[in-house]
């Protein structure tokens, strides 16, 4: 029997100072509810769901209530959950007002024959499993959606692609997105991520986070990963397996999540590329890294008496 792990994020990115006292309660919070599931013999999946689901319900983040504004001032919110010890999966994407995104990812894993299932066929899954419903429109998100948009259409700027506005004026936005990532008792592992996704992105952008390979990954035969920051990045290097194959190639879970990341910056070098990473390998190791200014994150073990929460990791430039 091995003992638990837990590891938690809200996103990487740049932290506007009014949230950061909240952003670490709130994986702090997360890190602790998932630990405590652990500790009470649940399953790895049980506390990844759980743990993010907590930080879906937070206000703080990127995901669930608090998620960030479509250009077209609405709300697409994604999530996904993989078992290690199965390699079972379920993904949903392109929700409006689920309270709960992640736990929806699990009954499309558990309660059907797909993996990824989004819109109207989702709201319909939900509907089925009387899912319940909540306004995700924060107050604070509505602020940053009109300074986003003011910045986007000031004349200066001659409407240039996103990622170069937000190289320009990077305190507007914020990429973050939350995950979990846990070893069980059992030696099993399991990871889930949910986001609100990319502040004014095109109605029907999909992310990483809901894409196996990309934003999560778990296997028991190497570890589980989540990952944070600009979403089209994770999926062109499939970022999130790319950690695990590492793991299961020998390399630390810490040394996984470095190399990713200096991947990153190698093949996405001249493009804005934020990126940050949780793992976990099979032997309970944890790593995080990241190349933006902040990383909120949390770990819990046992040797712990309380989770261990910091708004950087490892950076690498």
């Amino acid at each position: 029997m091995l003992k638990p792990v837990m590891v938690v994020h809200g996103g990487a990115g740049n932290w506007h100072p009014e949230r950061v006292n909240p952003g670490l309660e709130g994986v702090k919070k997360a890190a602790k509810l998932g630990f405590d599931i652990l500790l009470h013999g649940g399953s790895a999946l049980d506390a990844v769901v759980e743990a993010v689901a907590s930080m879906e319900d937070d206000g703080s983040f990127n995901a669930g209530y608090g998620s960030s504004l479509t250009i077209e001032k609405g709300i697409e919110m994604e999530a996904s959950v993989m078992d290690g010890k199965t390699l079972k999966a379920g993904a949903v994407g392109l929700l409006k007002d689920i309270k709960n995104p992640v736990k929806l990812a699990r009954i499309v894993m558990e309660e059907t024959d797909h993996i990824f299932v989004v819109g109207e066929g989702a709201e319909k899954l939900a509907k089925m499993f009387n899912f319940e419903r909540r306004n995700p429109i924060t107050e604070l998100r509505l602020k940053y959606y009109e300074q986003q948009k003011q910045t986007l259409i000031d004349g200066k700027f001659g409407l240039p692609k996103l990622a170069n506005l937000i190289k320009t004026h990077p305190e507007l936005f914020d990429l973050e997105t939350v995950g979990a990532v846990a070893l069980d008792k059992d030696g099993n592992v399991a990871a889930a991520t949910s986001t609100g996704g990319f502040p004014l992105k095109l109605p029907g952008r999909i992310g990483d986070s809901p894409l196996i390979g990309c934003g999560t990954y778990a296997d028991n035969r190497s570890g589980a990963c989540s990952a944070t920051g600009v979403g089209e990045i994770a999926i062109r290097l499939v970022l999130a397996k790319t950690v695990c194959n590492y793991m299961e190639h020998g390399k630390s879970a810490q040394e996984a999540v470095e190399n990713a990341i200096k991947l990153v910056n190698e093949r996405t070098a001249g493009t804005y590329n934020s990126m940050g990473l949780i793992a976990v390998n099979s032997r309970g190791e944890i790593g995080a890294a990241h190349n933006s200014a902040h990383l909120c994150w949390a770990y819990i073990t046992p040797e712990l008496q309380e989770p261990v929460a910091s708004m950087t990791a490892k950076i690498l430039k």
